[in-house]
């Protein structure tokens, strides 16, 4: 099991950056969600920017963490955005058939913000 780094930060503008660094597997996808649901149901944003250039692993745990921001946004009116999400990251959730609920494209990841 891995570890991870999260940073939270709020900018100017509003829209907070969750930064996730390292692997979002069973041992860190409880902090993961909850920073990201905690922020959400805190703060409101308009904006929540989950910066995943450092991303090196994740599993279905990691998805599912994903997706249940994705949702708590959606029901605040927040737009949840994938940054940067590593080669890894894009191809699981490629193969999950999740590119589309995250505006993602299919092929390959670059580095490139993606909107929901």
């Amino acid at each position: 099991m891995g570890e991870a780094v999260m940073t939270t930060r709020q900018q100017a503008d509003g829209t907070i950056v969750v930064e996730v660094r390292g692997s979002l597997d069973a041992a860190t996808v409880d902090a993961m969600r909850a920073a990201l649901l905690d922020t959400l149901h805190r703060d409101r944003p308009g904006l929540l920017i989950v910066d995943l250039t450092f991303v090196t692993f994740m599993d279905s745990m990691g998805i599912g963490t994903l997706v249940a921001g994705y949702e708590a946004a959606r029901d605040i009116g927040a737009r949840f955005v994938l940054r940067n999400p590593s080669e890894f990251v894009h191809r699981q959730l490629r193969i999950t058939g999740l590119t589309e609920l995250f505006g993602l494209p299919q092929g390959s990841s670059s580095t490139r913000t993606y909107t929901v």
